[in-house]
């Protein structure tokens, strides 16, 4: 029998997605409804709070207007990355004390907090912390019970076949080049990037520039009077998956900015990282990590990067690089998105309560059943199918050649 449940705590970690408010709200009305007499906290800025001790109580206001939380994007708790099992990190960032273990100091505060059950909203680094921390725990005789949702909007974490927030952050990306597509009228030549989210996943480009097409097709333009779709158009899409071959796309882009007067690229965040780096290795440069050991992308910075490349291979007058993650990645969830944190939520509470860990979304490996996959099972970068038949279908349609594989998708 699992053991009673009477005391929760939330934690939101890593970077915004558009499911980390609503995802508490959810789960607060949840546990409203079956289970009114647990307490509930929420942990200051994720692990950071867990590690300082910090936390706010849900109160009965809060617990009367939970759903307001569903409305609403970011995190009403916060967020922040830190890596327990990265001692040298945490002391670095006064988190923990010269010769303390973090997971050590995490354990002793959810058990001064007298916690049962911790819910972590996050990635894969989010939840494999968490794993990290359960798995301590029960080494030393506490038993916690941790139960993750699926937060990325790369849409790239193993087994889970769609994370929480990932549709409403490409449809808020093609919102947003909508409106910056225009600025090719303010100069001849326009070279346009868009920079969309997604280190080692292109799914989230993908996606964005698939959402941007549709709103393309329910909108009306004015050929005879240069207001044409071509220009506003989707010209190229760069994923991490495949390889940029320079000269050859701008051997088929030219003609296209000669005669449309612009080029528009997506192009993911993680596309071509690995060559850049090399590049600035060569010139002797340094390449920042985070605590998590990934390469800082605003430093490696790959929409600069093609854009300066296709710049002078297609003789643009000016280049603009805009970038949508900020914009997508902050927003409240579109309907969709929510209909499907609201079933992982509910879902979250029942496995919480019957004593089952795990990371609760659509498992891939069970038809997406929606169930708490195991922490065994959690890992990220999982890589994008650019063998999709919708991706490959809409290179089609704008001319691209199908990518060459970098690796095998899965």
């Amino acid at each position: 029998m699992a053991k009673e449940v009477k005391k929760v705590a939330f934690l939101t970690a890593g970077g915004l997605a558009p499911c980390l408010s609503s995802s508490i709200g959810f789960l607060i009305d949840e546990y409203n409804k079956v289970a009114p007499n647990v307490q509930m906290i929420g942990y200051v800025n994720g692990y950071m709070g867990l590690l300082k001790g910090q936390s706010i109580p849900v109160t009965d206001e809060v617990r009367k207007n939970a759903l307001i939380l569903t409305k609403h994007g970011g995190s009403p708790i916060g967020n922040s990355r830190v890596k327990l099992t990265n001692v040298k990190d945490c002391v670095k960032r006064g988190l923990v004390k010269e010769g303390e273990d973090p997971l050590k100091v995490a354990a002793d505060q959810l058990v001064k907090d007298g916690v049962d059950v911790l819910h972590t909203i996050g990635g894969d680094d989010t939840n494999t912390t968490a794993a990290d921390l359960a798995a301590y725990l029960a080494t030393n005789n506490y038993p916690l019970i941790v139960v993750g949702l699926p937060k990325t909007i790369d849409n790239d974490v193993f087994p889970i076949k769609q994370s929480l927030g990932a549709w409403t952050a490409a449809e808020e990306g093609a919102k947003f080049f909508m409106n910056v597509v225009k600025e090719n009228s303010a100069n001849p030549r326009a070279l346009t990037i868009h920079e969309v989210m997604g280190r080692n996943c292109g799914w989230l480009t993908y996606k964005t520039a698939q959402y941007y097409r549709k709103m393309l097709n329910r909108t009306k333009f004015l050929d005879g009077f240069n207001l044409t779709r071509a220009r506003q158009d989707v010209h190229a899409v760069y994923v991490p998956e495949s390889k940029i071959d320079f000269k050859a796309e701008a051997a088929r882009l030219l003609p296209i900015m000669d005669k449309v007067d612009s080029v528009n690229i997506f192009v993911s965040e993680g596309a071509g990282v690995a060559d850049i780096i090399a590049e600035m290795k060569k010139r002797g440069e340094d390449v920042p990590v985070d605590a998590f050991g990934h390469p800082r992308l605003d430093k490696v910075n790959v929409g600069q990067y093609v854009g300066k490349r296709f710049g002078e291979l297609l003789k643009a007058e000016k280049v603009q690089v805009f970038k949508s993650g900020y914009f997508a990645r902050a927003a409240a969830p579109n309907k969709k998105d929510l209909k499907l944190i609201e079933k992982c939520a509910r879902k979250a509470v029942e496995c919480a309560l019957n004593g089952e860990s795990g990371v609760v979304g659509p498992d891939e490996n069970a038809a997406a059943k929606i169930r708490a996959c195991e922490f065994s099972r959690i890992k990220g970068g999982k890589p994008f199918n650019v063998r999709k038949g919708s991706f490959r279908k809409m290179l089609q349609e704008i001319g691209q050649p199908n990518p060459r594989k970098k690796r095998t998708a899965k």
